[in-house]
């Protein structure tokens, strides 16, 4: 048995499960890359496995920050309900286009996250607030459903758990501070991840045992994300600017290796 492919799909669970566990998100963008460039799988299985894969992971680290009290819980469900019917019909849309392209459009979409996460970033302020007082300035139920709709159309067009932008889209709809945006952001992010990975699986596009690999990293690397965010909590432009730092990183890499597609 050859024991290198299963140590990289291991291993690249464990950094897909550590983004998800520090920043909320991340992890799909990540894992696509990485089970394309690292594990060898072909586009479109990364993407069905990498969706299955950092779902299961996110609902791992999302049960941690729950208990930690990091999740606005109204917001969270509404959030992941309503994304989920946008992810259904948005990945019957993505498994039509070309691998390559879909990437390539995904890293650009990635580029204007990270500029929106660094302007959130700058304009935010500080401000305390009891918990009847954050159910109260949260709730936005409104403003909730409309960035839902249009990042589970996104995510399953994609074909990712849409961490990346479920975060920005809690941030920018509800104002919540973004150690809750992280937490919340988690069950949206299995829920559509999990929606996304069955529309694939349904066409034949998810490799089993290379996603049971993934969640076994993730699950560790899940936990050591996620006791470094509650640490970081108190540094809120801190978290937006490693964040939109990755998102940068990752957008640029798969720029220069999908820029063949057009």
């Amino acid at each position: 048995m050859d024991i290198l492919p299963i140590a990289l799909a291991v291993l690249s669970g464990l950094l897909v499960g550590f983004t998800l566990g520090l920043i909320g998100g991340g992890g799909s963008i990540l894992a696509t890359p990485l089970l394309l460039y690292v594990v060898g799988l072909q586009p479109h299985v990364a993407i069905g496995t990498g969706a299955l894969a950092v779902s299961a992971n996110a609902f791992a680290n999302f049960g941690g920050h729950a208990r930690s009290g990091n999740v606005r819980w109204r917001s969270a469900i509404l959030f992941a309900v309503i994304g989920a019917a946008g992810a259904a019909a948005g990945s019957v849309l993505g498994k039509t286009f070309d691998g390559k392209k879909l990437l390539f459009l995904f890293a650009i979409l990635m580029i204007v996250v990270g500029i929106l996460m660094l302007r959130r970033g700058r304009q935010s302020r500080t401000k305390a607030a009891t918990s009847s007082e954050v159910d109260r300035d949260y709730n936005k139920p409104l403003r909730v459903v409309i960035a839902a709709i249009a990042v589970g159309m996104l995510s399953g067009f994609f074909g990712i758990g849409g961490g990346f932008l479920i975060v920005p889209g809690l941030l920018l709809s509800t104002g919540m501070p973004m150690i809750f945006a992280v937490g919340s952001s988690l069950l949206a992010v299995g829920t559509l991840g999990l929606t996304t990975s069955v529309s694939y699986a349904l066409s034949g596009l998810v490799d089993w045992w290379v996603a049971l690999e993934y969640i076994g990293g993730g699950l560790v690397g899940g936990w050591l994300g996620m006791t470094l965010a509650v640490h970081l909590a108190a540094r809120k432009a801190l978290l937006n600017q490693v964040f939109a730092g990755f998102v940068f990183v990752v957008a640029a890499y798969m720029l220069y290796r999908n820029a063949s597609a057009l």
